[in-house]
């Protein structure tokens, strides 16, 4: 995250499945506004917190749109088409997670908490993607991962073909 953190310039920013919000605060100590999700109650300092259920109810942020989205060690597929649906014109979306071959490193191990080889990329072809990464890192601990870093609508980035 920490990466590609310098190109979201504007909020609101919103943090999906935040968890204690360590990646909300790094955008809210940067001075922008911070909307942290997660299904748990949450108290991050300069961040506003909405407890939602985003797997069983629904999107509590319907005709809301932000200028960044980051999602990190979270998956739920079903969310793609809303979370692409909720970038505005411009915004930075920062996608990370586990994939196959997590499995040998431990949790998640279960295929449908992994994605495939590609499935970011395929998932956000709407985009445009400044950076895509997958395969196996060591820190912050041994796991299979993808990474994407994608815009709507920026000048200068490459756009995903279909």
């Amino acid at each position: 995250m920490r990466r590609w953190a310098d190109l979201v310039t504007a909020g609101p920013v919103l943090d999906v499945a935040s968890g204690s919000g360590r990646h909300a605060v790094l955008f809210a100590e940067r001075g922008l506004e911070v909307i942290a999700v997660d299904r748990e109650p949450q108290m991050i300092p300069g961040v506003q917190f909405v407890k939602a259920d985003i797997e069983g109810g629904p999107w509590p942020f319907a005709g809301k749109r932000f200028a960044a989205i980051i999602v990190t060690n979270y998956l739920h597929r079903p969310l793609f088409t809303v979370l692409e649906q909720s970038l505005a014109e411009n915004a930075v979306l920062l996608y990370e997670t586990f994939m196959a071959g997590n499995e040998r490193f431990g949790r998640p191990s279960n295929p449908a908490f992994l994605l495939k080889p590609g499935e970011l990329l395929q998932a956000f072809r709407g985009l445009e993607a400044i950076a895509f990464e997958q395969g196996y890192v060591e820190r912050p601990k041994p796991a299979m991962i993808q990474r994407l870093c994608a815009t709507r609508g920026r000048a200068g980035t490459v756009r995903i073909a279909p």
